[in-house]
């Protein structure tokens, strides 16, 4: 069976042809916009920034990029005075852990204080905060910093130099942020999800992504693995480039879920009715007849980035961010958006041709990737059934379902859709709907990683963040807000990333990949500023506007 026949699968497990689901879904689009708005002057349908006080100063610069297609540059706020740079030894979620930290500042000779995180636990009730950092020094500069930090480290303690904008907490700015506003009912171009290089492994700066399709503008999108890594635990391991999460491109099933968290769906290439929606995957083979749960799609088996994967993932089932999971047991399937060469190791693993049909088996995996068909890889008890059932000459048939959550209707698929992996949901009928602990962010998941940490440095303090929302007339709003600069940008929490969504006019909004990731590049520009040093991150997947 070929890749395109794997595809016309997608979307049948409700016995509703595919042209009506299509129909339905486009039905359940939200209300046509009222008339006169699509002549509205560009970035007049945006609402103020909601961030810091009213009083702020905001200035806003719109272009028409293309028929449908506006581009806003937002700049509000100014730097606050009684800020500083100051060096983070640590997060101590109890007195007793505040306590030691600040001991081991002291017998290196400095003072501590400290600094309450700017929220509290989610798995607590009472809202007190979820610990206090443990900080050294204010200083004017970065460079005055960075000196104690080489102190510091020489008397064997590891610090964070950060600035005291970007912890959370009530400031004047300053920030800066850019918005694409696509009116599908307008637009005359195409809006399609890419993967960098073209295949899985590998990443690409998003304007070399940009330029290479032809576009006029794009952002980047869902999360990846960053580096490879041939290990579970903390951070993400596996192909570098691989989509951490669901991936669709060109209605073909890229990568799976990771667990129930959110995606941004653009079921055409118009960008009419597009979604952000909690998203499922179902992946099953039939071999001799018996079923098996296919627990990865064209990745490295036994990495299962994020957790929250099909099959028994160790140590959590749940979605755990930037966490990679282990599971020796595992059927994973590769076609050929992997490219030419399979992950290798060991196993067994069988070729299937574009009829459905063993075409060869061999008891290690790796080698060439078919054209045509695709290779299922087995590890562990996973090795053994398929080594028991898929002899050569044996048909094999591959399900694949992609399934909204909040409605259990399977999602139709046409050769124009796109899902890109995000998390966390930001808003839901234009109400927050932020859910850390569902969506993978929880402080306290897994025993001996410092998730408080990470908690409190990902969600609770201020990031470059990248969003993607549709409004309740069926534009679509992606949103890029940089950030880790102090006087160019503070950035956003996740909090905010959701207020400003709001602000936009979004009514349902999902969070995509962020930090250093976070790009907007536009009319052969780059609207964005990085928040790498070394610039422009190649990262894994983009959102291009083809004109």
């Amino acid at each position: 069976m070929t890749p395109r026949a794997r595809r016309l699968r997608i979307g049948v497990g409700l016995g509703i042809p595919l042209l009506v689901m299509v129909a339905l879904f486009v039905l359940m689009r939200p209300a046509d916009r009222p008339a006169g708005a699509a002549d509205a002057k560009p970035g007049a349908t945006l609402g103020p920034l909601a961030l810091g006080d009213s009083a702020l100063r905001e200035e806003r610069e719109a272009t028409l990029v293309a028929p449908g297609v506006e581009h806003i540059a937002i700049r509000r706020g100014h730097p606050f005075a009684g800020e500083s740079w100051t060096l983070t030894v640590g997060l101590g979620t109890s007195e007793a852990e505040v306590a030691e930290l600040e001991q081991r500042v002291r017998e290196a000779g400095y003072t501590p204080w400290r600094s309450a995180t700017n929220g509290s636990d989610p798995l607590v009730e009472g809202g007190t905060p979820l610990g206090h950092a443990v900080r050294v020094g204010r200083y004017a500069s970065e460079a005055a910093a960075e000196r104690t930090r080489e102190d510091l480290a020489a008397h064997g303690i590891r610090a964070r130099v950060q600035h005291t904008a970007v912890d959370g907490a009530p400031t004047t700015g300053p920030w800066s942020v850019n918005v694409l506003v696509v009116d599908p009912d307008t637009f005359q171009g195409h809006l399609t999800a890419e993967l960098a290089t073209g295949i899985v492994p590998g990443r690409e700066a998003v304007s070399a992504l940009v330029r290479r399709t032809g576009a006029v503008a794009g952002i980047n999108g869902g999360f990846f693995v960053l580096g490879g890594r041939d290990r579970p635990g903390p951070w993400v391991a596996g192909t570098d480039g691989d989509p951490a999460g669901l991936s669709v491109v060109r209605g073909e099933l890229i990568s799976e879920a990771v667990g129930e968290r959110p995606a941004l769906v653009v079921p055409d290439g118009s960008g009419a009715g597009a979604a952000v929606l909690r998203l499922r995957t179902r992946l099953s083979v039939r071999a001799d007849g018996e079923a098996r749960e296919i627990t990865g799609l064209n990745r490295q088996s036994g990495l299962v980035v994020n957790c929250g994967g099909a099959g028994d993932p160790a140590p959590l089932t749940r979605p755990a961010h930037d966490y990679t999971c282990g599971n020796p047991d595992e059927l994973v399937l590769v076609g050929s958006p992997f490219g030419a060469t399979a992950p290798e190791g060991a196993g067994h693993q069988v070729a299937v041709d574009g009829d459905g049909r063993v075409a060869s088996v061999r008891d290690s995996r790796g080698g060439p990737v078919p054209v045509d068909g695709f290779l299922l890889q087995g590890t562990g008890n996973a090795a053994t059934w398929l080594r028991d059932r898929a002899a050569v000459g044996a048909l094999l048939d591959v399900r694949e379902e992609v399934v909204d959550v909040e409605t259990g209707r399977v999602l139709p698929m046409s050769a124009e859709t796109s899902v890109i992996n995000g998390g966390p949901l930001l808003l839901r009928n234009g109400a927050l709907a932020l859910d850390p602990v569902r969506d993978g962010w929880s402080p306290r998941d897994i025993a001996g990683s410092d998730r408080a940490m990470f908690y409190n440095e990902w969600y609770l303090r201020r990031n470059a963040r990248t969003a993607a929302g549709v409004t309740a007339d069926g534009r679509l709003i992606l949103m890029t807000a940089d950030g880790d600069r102090p006087g160019h940008s503070v950035g956003l929490t996740i909090g905010e990333t959701a207020e400003v969504m709001r602000d936009l006019g979004a009514v349902d909004a999902v969070n995509l990949d962020g930090g250093g990731s976070t790009t907007m590049f536009v009319e052969q520009r780059l609207r964005s500023r990085p928040s790498d040093a070394a610039g422009e991150r190649p990262v894994g997947d983009a959102l291009v506007v083809v004109p």
